[in-house]
């Protein structure tokens, strides 16, 4: 792996919070640490704090371990010690028995998650019997539910949205009762519509949308058995009826290529992380959504993803109408930067993409993708904007945009980022082949 080509702003990706990061900043010199070295596998050293902790680093996908008690996943020691290794100043030598023991446990769980892989090893199967009767039942629980959804929705709309800025309850009595169903993904959607009343001067129409939404699903629930299996799949996962990554790797899509990290998300809460990672293949030019959850601030995500990397893999994808998320089946390289050119694609092909994907699956809210080419500004309304070289231009949504207008300087540039159709939200930059995260407080 060419760590030492990483900049510092790719390596303090992987920090968990910007107090990650600044401590690990001061941690990136010599004097802190003792029995520093690198070889082509791993990145190591003890860092001389309150104790001596011992940091260990896989530069194969970027995972670390740190003997030190804090919650935080990386840790500032291995945040400094990653920044050191990016700056060329690891000295080469053969990894200490500490990390040998922690880079052969890592492999012999990746040799058996493989064999498990290859042979289908799993649980012993249940007696298929029982699991289609549960199976029956969830669904016609599910259906009830999305029936006393409809007529719920049809008394929203009936008796107008007046008033509802002042209706707290409403939305979580529904949700709940959706839960009840044991349809979660719905009940979620549902709970989030909370947050509409009284958010803009359009917030109606926003509403109005989401319902009908929400109504094509209940349709569709209603005629499943009339319905293609890719479509029945996103319903499922709609509706909340997930798939084990053993059951995605048996019925979905493989595809391998190599895969650009182009974007990246992190949404913290009290109980659960989630990360979202796009990544988009050099030679095919899909995009791919990972997404993630730990259980705390102290779990860690089973893949490490660095914005602006690259890595040769195969994914495998969600069954789908339009599939866009998948699960790294297995990597077939070692994580390095990525300069070169990648796939992208201009504003008209950015709709008529999202207009293929709604056409084979009407529920796609959003789709990613890398433009080309394309020219930040504001204009006198204080609209915000990405134009082409031909005068098309697309509305800029929510995210880091003046540090886009920053990197742009009224100059062309490749932006990654997600449309729904109204807006383009950036998660990402590429300018002279170096991509920029677009983190930070929406604005």
């Amino acid at each position: 792996m060419s760590v030492p080509t990483l900049s510092p702003e790719q390596a303090l990706a992987l920090a968990p919070d910007a107090s990650v990061a600044a401590a690990g900043k001061q941690l990136a010199t010599e004097r802190s640490w003792q029995g520093l070295g690198r070889d082509a596998r791993a990145a190591w050293g003890e860092c001389k704090g309150s104790a001596l902790y011992q940091v260990r680093i896989d530069l194969s996908d970027l995972s670390s371990k740190c003997s030190c008690p804090s919650r935080k996943f990386p840790c500032k020691h291995a945040v400094g010690l990653l920044l050191l290794a990016a700056s060329a100043r690891l000295p080469e030598g053969s990894p200490p028995a500490w990390v040998e023991e922690w880079l052969s446990k890592r492999s012999a769980t990746a040799e058996r998650k493989a064999k498990r892989e290859a042979t289908g090893e799993a649980a012993p199967p249940a007696d298929p019997e029982a699991k289609a009767k549960r199976s029956a039942e969830r669904h016609e629980r599910i259906r009830k539910g999305l029936d006393a959804l409809s007529l719920w929705m049809e008394d929203l709309v009936r008796n107008g949205f007046a008033g509802l800025e002042a209706e707290s309850s409403l939305w979580s009595t529904q949700a709940a009762r959706l839960v009840d169903a044991q349809a979660p993904g719905l009940a979620a959607q549902v709970q989030q519509l909370a947050s509409l009343p009284g958010s803009g001067p359009d917030w109606p129409r926003l509403m109005l949308e989401r319902l009908g939404r929400l109504s094509l699903v209940t349709e569709a629930w209603r005629r499943l058995e009339q319905l293609p299996p890719p479509l029945v799949a996103d319903l499922r996962t709609l509706v909340g009826i997930p798939l084990r990554e053993e059951e995605v790797a048996a019925q979905g899509e493989h595809l391998q290529d190599t895969w650009v990290v182009a974007g990246q998300e992190l949404e913290d809460t009290e109980r659960v992380r989630a990360q979202r990672t796009y990544l988009l293949g050099t030679t095919t030019g899909r995009t791919a959504l990972v997404l993630q959850f730990a259980a705390g601030p102290a779990a860690r995500f089973a893949e490490s993803f660095l914005p602006g990397t690259a890595f040769a893999a195969e994914l495998v994808f969600w069954p789908s109408a339009a599939p866009q998320r998948a699960l790294v089946f297995e990597r077939k390289g070692e994580v390095h930067p990525w300069t070169q050119a990648v796939p992208t694609l201009s504003l008209d092909g950015l709709c008529q993409r999202f207009a293929d994907e709604l056409s084979r699956q009407p529920f796609r809210e959003r789709t990613a993708a890398m433009l080309g080419q394309v020219v930040p500004g504001v204009d006198g309304s204080r609209r915000w904007w990405l134009r082409e070289a031909s005068g098309a231009a697309i509305r800029l949504g929510r995210g880091d945009r003046w540090r886009l207008l920053a990197l742009s300087g009224g100059h062309p540039l490749e932006v990654f980022g997600e449309w729904d159709g109204e807006e383009f939200r950036p998660l990402s930059a590429r300018l002279d082949g170096r991509l920029h995260p677009l983190g930070g407080s929406p604005s």
